[in-house]
């Protein structure tokens, strides 16, 4: 008695281990966020240059608003991006791609932390032939039926963690593919509300020009009059024509814009393009941001969809490194069954007259070098993952920094354009007087009615830039994610 209590112990100690397993190969660590607080070299400024009246104030904070498009005020602007993630089918693809990582992850957990039990039973009509077994002098029995019914139980114990690694890498990638659809909504959010700025500066650019075409066109008028009362020379009339025609000329291509970018609207909608309504957006109602949120770049890593997705890719290379790891160690399965064979249907119910119960061992002893070369893979995939985790922190660093250093530029050359716009609006009023007067000539009239309309369009393309780099930070700061 003295001597089975040790042996007991080591054999309840052994199956506990056997029963819970070590999982062999790294466990994944999160990787650390960017050390440094800064986005840009040196000191970043807190707000933007003065433009129109106002800056941008960058506020330091903790997060970005999931709904960040509400800060340009526009109540047409949040009904489109609502119904872009409501309807949009790129997002319905990855929903879908979600959904079956987490059935996949659901299937291989059942399949792996638990027993399989199956139930077998069957029906056979035999005849058994005695001379077959060298038995001749006893005559063969007649046909018969033979019923069996059955519960077979089997369970791979998990003893180096290869299961629990292979469900490791399936829950990373259910991870992954959740923060791909967080990704794809930030990205679907930001297309929207920059086609919306592109499509409200087109319809303005559209209808400055057609202002200034009517402008011009009432100055031809008045010129061909004065030209049938010989007033102007043929040559002065020929060069406002030209100026019309050149005016004209500029309408198709952005009206070509703007057909493409209300087809493209319809489609981040879900809608087809004949189905797309005629709404629009008013550049002039858009709202700049006063109040731009800031986050530091560590809060900006643990935000940013894509960044989290790639994090998940390193996490579920770090478990295939295990899974590959435990492959080379033996395998052991416990199964057994118990059940019941008769010749007669009916009585399969009244006792268990079959079973057995076995342990299997399997263990890789050659098989060509192909499980060092998989965990050398396997690893090799690791080390890219990093590679690609570190060149997303990367970018996102760059975005970042890109969007601030063009929120201080926009507002530099938003005013400048502002600047140009009015002095090109009174010298065009000036030259007018003074051609009424006689004073200039009539190419010089041209030139500065050309420097007008040039100097209106650019001031509109200012203001868009402005609007869509305060989006484009929102977004490069990861606005709107969604995390599993």
């Amino acid at each position: 008695m003295t001597k089975a209590a040790p042996s007991s112990r080591r054999i309840a100690l052994s199956l506990v281990l056997t029963l819970a397993g070590c999982a062999v190969g790294p466990d994944f660590v999160t990787p650390a966020a960017p050390a440094n607080p800064h986005y840009v070299a040196g000191e970043q400024a807190s707000q933007t240059p003065v433009a129109q009246g106002n800056s941008q104030q960058l506020d330091p904070a903790d997060n970005i608003d999931a709904q960040w498009w509400t800060l340009f005020g526009s109540a047409q602007l949040n009904v489109w991006v609502e119904q872009a993630l409501a309807h949009n089918l790129q997002l319905d693809q990855a929903k879908a791609r979600l959904l079956q990582a987490q059935e996949n992850l659901t299937a291989q957990t059942g399949a792996t932390r638990y027993p399989q039990v199956d139930l077998k039973a069957g029906a056979q009509r035999q005849q058994v032939n005695l001379e077959a077994f060298g038995i001749s002098n006893i005559p063969n029995p007649p046909p018969f039926n033979l019923y069996n019914a059955s519960v077979n139980v089997s369970y791979t114990f998990d003893l180096f963690g290869a299961n629990q690694r292979q469900l490791e890498a399936l829950s990373a990638t259910v991870d992954y593919q959740a923060f791909e659809l967080a990704a794809a909504r930030l990205s679907l959010a930001g297309n929207v509300v920059t086609a919306a700025i592109r499509q409200a500066t087109l319809r303005s650019q559209i209808a400055t020009t057609q202002e200034l075409l009517a402008a011009q066109q009432q100055q031809l008028e008045i010129m061909q009059a004065r030209y049938a009362a010989g007033g102007i020379s043929n040559l002065d009339l020929q060069k406002q024509c030209e100026l019309v025609a050149q005016s004209t000329a500029t309408l198709p291509p952005l009206q070509k814009q703007l057909a493409q970018l209300n087809h493209q609207l319809a489609v981040y909608l879900g809608l087809a393009p004949a189905d797309m309504s005629q709404t629009s957006i008013d550049l002039q109602q858009l709202i700049l941001p006063a109040h731009l949120p800031l986050t530091l770049p560590s809060a900006m890593a643990r935000q940013r969809p894509d960044i989290r997705a790639a994090e998940a890719l390193m996490h579920q290379a770090s478990a295939n490194v295990g899974v590959a790891t435990a492959n080379l160690y033996p395998q052991f399965t416990l199964s057994g069954s118990a059940g019941s064979e008769r010749s007669s249907a009916g009585d399969l119910a009244n006792s268990l007259n079959v079973w057995n119960i076995g342990l299997n061992l399997m263990q890789p002893v050659f098989h060509g070098g192909e499980l060092q070369a998989r965990k050398r893979g396997a690893q090799a995939t690791w080390d890219g993952a990093s590679a690609a985790y570190q060149q997303t922190v990367l970018q996102a660093l760059q975005q970042v920094a890109d969007a601030l250093r063009a929120l201080e530029l926009d507002s530099t050359a938003l005013a400048a354009r502002d600047q140009a716009a009015q002095a090109s609006d009174l010298s065009l009023a000036t030259t007018h007087q003074l051609y009424a007067a006689g004073g200039v000539s009539h190419l010089q009239l041209l030139d500065s009615q050309r420097q007008q309309l040039q100097t209106r369009m650019d001031l509109l393309g200012a203001q868009a830039d402005r609007l869509t780099d305060s989006a484009a930070l929102l977004q490069a700061l990861g606005g709107g994610a969604i995390q599993p």
